[in-house]
């Protein structure tokens, strides 16, 4: 996507922005010993509008899958930031899977078709200033299709062919344990993607480029293949256009030249997650990617909006990136249905500072589930993210201000990192319907000048978030 240009102030470097969407969802608990009473019957479901009386079941054993989900967020910025305040922003998501196994028609093909509406006013750029964003939903409103594609596995399941209109954040860098589609734990967004991988978003105030990230709830045309000779091991690339469609409705696709090519590879372990396997389970996984397109040298760029120089361009962006995710302990059996335990995850991920806006990012953490006495589903979840702005940010504006500074203009806050701290709770009220609660303290929005046109930092914020889920 391309970000308008909001001023020609280095300082318009750093608002650079992240864009997600998700789904969640619990396994339904098992019933009690005792019959369940109607009421009981219909928390235990596992949609809100039931089976339609044995319709969406006969669908599903004959390959047609419906799925809608809905999504309503409330964060408020309790204090720093631009400014105090809060915003509602929600989410709608309706998907339509074929199997043609079920069909009759041939095996081992799956069509998968979806489209996401989106409403609210800007949170982060409103009242916080965060590169990560604090909020799962915070997008502009948009009604769009978002996937569209075609997987055929062959060898028995061993190799996977996928084509079509794809998000590269459903298949790469992928929580699979911690922040999964089945459950979503945190609401801060780049617990679920991270931020890193938006480099290649255009830099505000920077030339505009052809290029940027196929993430939710964009995508982009695309190929993935990969490889799974066993359980426990894959080898996956995938190939994108390298600017994904941004218009209202996602359906202005084109492949050009222009735009360039962006280019996905992974490894990863799986460990103790065959049917058989009884130990703990952790996904292990390592990877990269690269763009074709251009992107404009973070130092001459910066100084050429003074101007002091020429901007230089780089031909090509990468990152490279690992994720570690790891069941600890599991309270009861293997053969828990709510897989009773605790978490953790560790991630980091690098890119080149000389074309990218950040150059370094970790986070980590961990989620207890069923933490309280007979709240099997429930989980509690705390995680810390840092991600540090290039030095060559901060190296333009030290140059800036050694010129500025001495004919009376205010010194830029010179950039150095953005972090944050998050605390949840989330409540399986139904096995169709949660609440979740978020308490995220964010250090230095913006990597710490910000939105700001003046040389004052933007102060630390206090968010808290109240988010609730429902599948229909």
């Amino acid at each position: 996507m391309n970000t308008p240009c909001k001023t020609s102030s280095i300082v318009a470097m750093l608002l650079a922005s992240t864009a997600f969407f998700s789904q969640a969802g619990e396994p339904m608990p098992p019933p009690p010993t005792s019959e369940p009473s109607a009421l009981e019957q219909y928390f235990m479901q596992d949609y809100m509008l039931g089976d339609w009386g044995g319709l969406r079941t006969r669908l599903a054993e004959n390959g047609v899958e419906f799925e809608f989900f809905y999504v309503g967020s409330m964060p408020t910025n309790l204090g720093g930031g631009i400014r105090a305040g809060s915003a509602y922003q929600h989410g709608f998501l309706a998907a339509l899977d074929l199997d043609t196994t079920k069909l009759g028609l041939w095996k081992g093909g799956h069509f998968h078709l979806s489209g996401v509406s989106l409403e609210g006013r800007p949170f982060a750029d409103t009242y916080v200033g965060d590169l990560n964003k604090t909020n799962l939903v915070d997008f502009p409103a948009d009604t769009r299709l978002w996937q569209a594609y075609y997987e055929q596995s062959l060898f028995n399941d061993k190799f996977v062919i996928k084509a079509g209109l794809m998000s590269v954040d459903r298949d790469f860098i992928l929580p699979e344990l911690y922040n999964s589609l089945a459950s979503i734990n945190f609401m801060n967004q780049t617990f679920f993607y991270p931020t890193m991988a938006f480099n290649l978003y255009d830099i505000p105030g920077f030339p505009p480029g052809s290029h940027s990230l196929p993430s939710t709830p964009y995508g982009s045309l695309g190929v993935l293949l990969k490889w799974q000779p066993t359980e426990k091991f894959y080898i996956q690339a995938a190939i994108y256009d390298g600017n994904p469609d941004d218009s209202s409705s996602g359906t202005r696709l084109a492949l050009r030249s222009e735009e360039g090519a962006l280019m996905y590879f992974e490894t990863g372990f799986r460990l103790n997650q065959g049917k058989d396997d009884r130990g703990l389970p952790g996904n292990y996984k390592i990877g990269g990617y690269y763009h074709t397109d251009e992107f404009y040298d973070i130092y001459s760029t910066a100084l050429s909006l003074i101007p002091l120089a020429a901007p230089e361009i780089h031909q090509g962006n990468y990152g490279i990136y690992f994720l570690a995710e790891q069941m600890l302990w599991r309270e009861q059996g293997w053969d828990d249905p709510a897989q009773q335990g605790i978490v953790g995850f560790f991630r980091v991920a690098g890119a080149p500072s000389d074309r990218n806006l950040a150059e370094f990012g970790i986070d980590g953490g961990l989620v207890f589930k069923g933490l309280i006495p007979g709240r099997d589903y429930d989980t509690f979840g705390i995680g810390a993210s840092y991600l540090k702005i290039s030095e060559e940010v901060t190296k333009a504006q030290r140059d800036i201000n050694a010129v500025l500074v001495p004919f009376g203009f205010a010194p830029i806050q010179e950039a150095d990192y953005e972090a944050v701290i998050e605390v949840n709770y989330k409540l399986q009220l139904a096995a169709w319907w949660t609440l979740q609660a978020s308490l995220q303290y964010v250090f230095h929005p913006g990597g710490r000048a910000g939105a700001s046109l003046a040389s004052q930092s933007i102060p630390d914020a206090l968010v808290l978030g109240i988010q609730t889920t429902l599948r229909f």
